[in-house]
C-alpha cells in the first residue's frame, strides 16, 4: 500500500470510511437559514457520533447538500466547512475532507482542520452537470507542498459522479495514468451518482491496471448486501447512502443500518 495510506491505516486490512454529509452551506439554494450554521454543526455531530459508535475506521466530511454543485467554491464555503469539520471531527481515529467539486477548497479545509486525507477529482476533462470540468492535479500537489502537508493523502476519483470523460480511455487506463503522471495516493472508483454502484467488472479492471502498492477503494454504491462481491477487488470502501434512514442519501444516519453494514463488511 502507498506510504501515506498505510500510515493512516497501519493495522486495518480493508478500511471502512463513513461519509458525514454536511447539509447545504450558507448561500446555497437549499440552505436552512433558520437553523443557521449551528444547525449544520448539530446535524453532522449527531451523524458522526452514530458512525463512530458503529465502528467505522475513519470519517469523511463532505458538502453533500450543496446542490447544484459548483466547480469553484466561495470563501464562505471553505470557512463554514472548516468550522463544521473542526467541531465534529473524531479524536480517536482518522478523518478526511471533500468538497464537491473544488479540489483547492478541499485542500484548504484539510490544512485548516489537520485532516489525514482528502478526496477529489484531480485529473482529466469531463462533461458534467456542472459544465465542462478541468481539474488540475499539478497545482493541487504543488499547493500541498507549499502548505507543508506532504503527509496529506490525496484520494483521486477517476470515475466521478454526475460526469463522463471526454476521451476514449478505459477506467483502467485512466487509473494507471493517474497513478503514474498525477501521483495519486489512492484510486477511487464510483458509480454514475451518489449511492450508485459501479460495475464490478470495472472495479476489477481498475484493480488489475493499478500497481499493487496503490490502494483502490469503492467510492460509491457500497451496500451491506453487495459489499462482499466488491471486496474481492478493492482495498476498502467509502460508504454514505446505505447508512442513512431508508437508504436515502439526504437523510440522517440510521444506527441500525450503520451497524448492519459494519457487520457485513467485516465478515466479508
Amino acid at each position: 500500500m502507498s506510504n501515506r495510506f498505510s500510515t493512516i491505516f497501519p493495522n486495518v486490512k480493508k478500511p471502512l470510511i463513513a461519509m458525514a454529509h454536511v447539509p447545504p452551506l450558507p448561500g446555497t439554494p437549499l440552505y436552512d437559514a433558520k437553523k443557521g450554521v449551528q444547525g449544520l454543526v448539530d446535524q453532522v455531530k449527531r451523524d458522526t457520533e452514530k458512525l463512530l459508535e458503529a465502528g467505522f475506521d475513519a470519517i469523511l466530511f463532505c458538502n453533500e447538500g450543496d446542490r447544484p454543485y459548483q466547480l469553484h467554491a466561495g470563501l464562505e464555503a471553505s470557512a463554514v466547512m472548516a468550522r463544521v469539520v473542526t467541531e465534529c471531527r473524531p479524536t480517536d481515529r482518522p478523518f478526511g475532507v471533500d468538497f464537491l467539486w473544488d479540489a483547492q477548497c478541499a485542500l484548504a479545509v484539510a490544512v485548516a482542520t489537520d485532516a489525514a486525507f482528502m478526496r477529489e477529482v484531480a485529473t482529466g476533462t469531463w462533461e458534467s452537470d456542472m459544465g465542462l470540468w478541468n481539474p488540475d492535479a499539478a497545482t493541487l500537489l504543488r499547493n500541498r507542498r507549499n502548505f507543508s502537508r506532504d503527509d496529506l493523502a490525496i484520494f483521486m476519483n477517476i470515475t466521478p459522479e454526475f460526469a463522463s470523460t471526454i476521451g476514449h480511455r478505459t477506467p483502467g487506463q485512466i487509473a494507471r495514468s493517474t497513478v503514474v503522471s498525477s501521483l495519486a495516493d489512492v484510486i477511487l472508483v464510483s458509480g454514475p451518482m451518489a449511492g450508485s454502484e459501479p460495475d464490478v467488472r470495472t472495479v476489477a479492471d481498475v484493480r488489475e491496471a493499478v500497481p499493487a502498492e496503490i490502494p483502490v477503494l469503492l467510492n460509491t454504491g457500497a451496500k451491506s448486501k453487495t459489499i462482499a462481491e466488491y471486496f474481492k477487488h478493492v482495498d476498502g470502501c467509502i460508504v454514505g447512502s446505505d447508512l442513512k434512514m431508508d437508504g436515502y442519501t439526504w437523510n440522517e444516519v440510521d444506527p441500525m443500518r450503520a451497524k448492519r453494514f459494519i457487520e457485513a463488511a467485516r465478515s466479508a
